[in-house]
């Protein structure tokens, strides 16, 4: 039997077995993606396999098993590729069948040639994802899943050359480029950069948005959606299921790795054009350049597994609805109220004695879209916190806090300049027949945190307001209109949006809390800093845990506390008609329904219900006092 090494190292030859033993029996395929599913689920051995998320792409060797944490920032068209072809040897007539699938480029021995004409040829379709790492994905999620790994890597120039393949593969790079081993005689290289630095080149490849490619003057843009993002873009190469995934999903992709340089050809001004696929022909240069960069700076995965991440918190075992996570989600279930208690106490500090405001946050924190009636989205909670200082360090210290709770989160500072300037929609390049990101191509359940604190007179101009109605349709709507130039393609999302203001902000949302300060730090960094470092690591993530287990919670209310509820509206009505109206009352369920959550309860209990009119109370209550010392506040 194949050892771990083999089917890590090896994965073609592990392939080329099975495809060996079945030819031409039609379900090797499915024999592949079952064998490699069992060995993925042995003794933690996904924890062997190298993450390009933590490894750098020259650290990997060439079609090697790896895997990807990724958001799927683009979908190109589908591409045929030879799954099944025959070569013949010109000499002794003899005839080999070959598998095309998990590769870029057709296997070809040094005295064989592909019968392109062979009755044996069989040409099927696959589809191309361009992905990127998660945007905003936190730091301490991206510490665990790398102290979690167990991978063993090294870097690739350690590996001998090959150079069994077909003569326009051969390249003038090639001698910097580390390939695999002689029986694999497939693309090979990761370090193609047409310097003599590549490992300088690599990780500087991973630190920023435009990256300079060889052969081509402009800079490639790796089109990450949030500025200053770092990590590896991948082309993903899928072939089974494609159309039940879509863009902006984040997946984990278990596939062979591929960096052969001639995958960079496309990009040679002064490529041979008959070396090149005649399909390929037809598209515009931009295109070419976009679809096939280099694959030092973009290497391909062909997929032998992938599926939907159900989150993205790693803490927590990766599918909840299996029987073992059952019994972690239970334990943690039973010790939540002193979790939600010491959770409350450091978010109380952290906004500097307000325990009201504190409640709202946590609610906010564990609040999702769990449903859609018609264009309404249901379970939205959008805070607007109120009454921040102005142009300070605590919105950034308050976003900090969040960054260290939840998987993935952005600050957008609402500056005129950014409103005026950024872009925040992504659009269709038809030039490059690609979808160019945008700063609110988020993946679900990332944290929003709009400062408004920031925000100074000035002019919005065309883009700026388009900008400000994009981020109130988010918040609204929790959709994005992608404009594609001649129409507008709408993208449900499931953003949590968190906006500090001085006074009431500009744009909607679903619940405003006034901050009413208890304590003033005479140094606010040194204050939010020393209440980080009290809070110790296990604690920390007890929290984590916390917020990312109640979003996952199913929830319910009974007929009997419906019409409890009901008859209590009325009432309510009755009493003051003027100041209770029906959104009121969408609010104080929505209230109600985060409450029991936070508590652990997946149905609402009569305490509940009235734990949240009190809190709504106390909220309504701050809003009018504010009201009253400033009269143009609401």
């Amino acid at each position: 039997m194949p050892c771990v090494a083999d089917w890590l190292n090896s994965p073609f030859s592990i392939v080329q077995g099975i495809f060996a033993q079945n030819t031409p029996n039609s379900d090797w395929e499915k024999k592949v993606t079952d064998y490699f599913r069992e060995k993925l689920k042995e003794n933690n051995a996904t924890n062997w396999v190298p993450s390009l998320n933590d490894v750098p792409v020259h650290y990997l060797k060439p079609n090697s098993l790896v895997k990807f944490r990724c958001m799927v920032q683009d979908m190109f068209d589908p591409e045929f590729y030879m799954g099944v072809y025959e070569t013949v040897d010109p000499n002794t007539n003899a005839r080999v069948l070959h598998f095309g699938k998990y590769r870029d480029v057709a296997e070809c021995g040094p005295q064989q040639e592909i019968d392109m004409n062979s009755s044996q040829t069989v040409t099927l379709e696959r589809q191309t994802f361009y992905c990127v790492p998660v945007p905003g994905e936190s730091a301490w999620v991206k510490e665990a899943y790398i102290s979690a790994s167990q991978a063993r890597v090294s870097p690739s120039t350690s590996y001998t050359p090959s150079r069994h393949k077909r003569s326009y593969e051969e390249d003038e790079d090639m001698e910097q480029h580390p390939s695999k081993q002689k029986e694999q005689h497939m693309g090979s290289g990761s370090n193609n950069h047409g310097c003599g630095e590549p490992k300088r080149l690599e990780t500087e490849a991973s630190a920023g948005h435009h990256l300079i490619s060889p052969n081509c003057s402009p800079p490639l843009d790796l089109n990450f959606p949030l500025p200053g993002e770092k990590g590896p873009a991948c082309l993903v190469k899928v072939y089974e299921n494609w159309d039940t995934f879509k863009v902006n999903d984040v997946l984990e992709v278990y596939g062979i790795l591929s960096v052969d340089p001639v995958l960079s050809i496309v990009n040679n001004e002064e490529r041979d054009s008959s070396t090149l696929d005649p399909m390929e022909c037809m598209d515009t240069a931009e295109e070419q350049r976009v679809h096939s960069p280099p694959s030092s700076l973009v290497p391909r995965i062909h997929v032998i597994l992938a599926h939907k991440l159900q989150h993205l918190n790693p803490l927590l075992p990766a599918c909840l609805s299996e029987e073992e996570s059952k019994t972690f989600v239970s334990n943690f279930m039973s010790e939540l109220s002193p979790v939600r208690a010491e959770l409350l106490g450091f978010l109380t500090h952290a906004l500097l004695g307000d325990s009201l405001a504190a409640e709202y946050l946590i609610l906010h924190l564990i609040s999702t879209v769990y449903a859609r009636r018609d264009v309404l989205p249901l379970g939205k909670f959008t805070v607007n916190l109120s009454g921040c200082p102005r142009n300070s360090i605590f919105t950034e210290h308050i976003y900090r806090i969040i960054q260290q709770l939840v998987p993935a989160s952005y600050r957008l500072q609402m500056t005129i300049e950014n409103m005026n300037h950024s872009r925040f929609i992504p659009r269709k390049d038809y030039t490059a027949n690609r979808l160019v990101s945008g700063i609110l191509q988020l993946a679900s359940n990332t944290s929003l945190v709009i400062d408004e604190t920031q925000l100074e007179q000035g002019q919005l101009d065309t883009k700026g307001v388009h900008n400000v109605k994009a981020l109130g349709n988010l918040i609204t709507w929790q959709k994005v209109d992608y404009d594609f130039s001649y129409h507008q393609m709408e993208f449900p999302c499931n953003i949590n949006v968190l906006i500090t203001s001085e006074g009431r902000s500009l744009l909607p949302s679903d619940c405003q809390v006034q901050l009413q300060p208890q304590i003033i730090p005479p140094n606010m960094e040194e204050y939010m800093n020393s209440l980080l470092t009290a809070v110790l690591p296990s604690v920390l993530n007890k929290f984590r845990i916390y917020l990312s287990i109640l979003r996952l919670l199913d929830y319910s209310i009974s007929d009997e506390v419906t019409k409890a509820v009901e008859e209590d509206f009325v009432e309510m009505r009755k009493n003051d008609p003027e100041s209770i109206t029906a959104d009121d009352l969408h609010r104080t369920l929505l209230v109600a329904r985060f409450l029991s959550l936070s508590a652990g309860q997946t149905t609402l209990s009569r305490e509940r219900w009235l734990r949240a009119k009190q809190l709504e109370a106390l909220r309504k209550a701050r809003l009018q006092q504010q009201k009253c010392v400033n009269g143009n506040e609401l």
